[in-house]
C-alpha cells in the first residue's frame, strides 16, 4: 500500500467528504480547517470568516488504487472553481476553492490540472482555485465527521449535499467503490 494525503477545499466540507468517501482507494476522509491564522479554530470562528481558514477535507488514499490526478478530477467535477469565496449560497473565504499541496509533485499536478481545464475551456469563467502549501491542519468537531452519512434528511444535506453526491455517482461511476 502507498498511503498518501490530499487536502482540498471547495465549499462546505460535508459535500466534499460525502463524495470522497465513495471513491475506490480512499482510506479515510476527515473534515477540518486549514489555510488560516487562528490556532485550533472552532466551526463558529471559521464560519465568522475572520480566521482565514477554509473548510476542507483531508483525504488519505492508496496511490496504488487511485491517483492524485483522479482525486483532482473529482474535486474539479463536483464544485465550481470559478467563484471566489463562494459555492452556491455558501459565501465567505471559508468556502473558497483551494488545493493545499503536501509536496512539489502535488503542486505541479494541481497546476497542470488547472492549466488543462483552462485550455479545454471546461468552465465558462477563469479558475480561481488557490494552490498553496499545506500548513497546519485542524480536524473539525466530531459532529461534522461523516455528517451526510449520519444526517441525510437534514435540510442542507437534502437540498445541497444529496444532489452533489448524485451528480458525482453518475459522472464518476468508474472511480467508485
Amino acid at each position: 500500500m502507498d498511503r498518501r494525503v490530499a487536502v482540498l477545499a471547495g465549499g462546505c466540507f460535508w459535500c466534499l467528504e460525502a463524495v470522497f468517501l465513495e471513491l475506490k482507494g480512499v482510506l479515510s476522509v476527515e473534515s477540518g480547517y486549514c489555510g488560516g491564522t487562528l490556532p485550533d479554530p472552532s466551526y463558529e470562528e471559521v464560519c465568522g470568516g475572520r480566521t482565514g481558514h477554509a473548510e476542507a477535507v483531508r483525504v488519505e488514499f492508496d496511490a496504488q488504487r487511485i491517483g492524485y490526478r483522479d482525486l483532482l478530477d473529482v474535486f474539479f467535477g463536483i464544485h465550481d472553481p470559478t467563484t471566489p469565496d463562494r459555492q452556491g449560497n455558501d459565501v465567505g473565504s471559508q468556502y473558497r476553492s483551494a488545493i493545499f499541496f503536501v509536496d512539489e509533485v502535488q503542486r505541479r499536478e494541481a497546476q497542470e490540472a488547472i492549466e488543462r481545464l483552462e485550455r479545454e475551456c471546461v468552465f465558462d469563467a477563469r479558475i480561481v482555485t488557490q494552490v498553496v502549501p499545506l500548513g497546519r491542519w485542524y480536524p473539525a468537531e466530531p459532529y461534522h465527521q461523516r455528517y451526510f452519512e449520519r444526517n441525510p434528511n437534514q435540510g442542507y444535506c437534502s437540498a445541497v449535499v444529496s444532489p452533489k453526491v448524485a451528480k458525482f455517482r453518475k459522472r464518476f461511476a468508474h472511480l467508485r467503490t
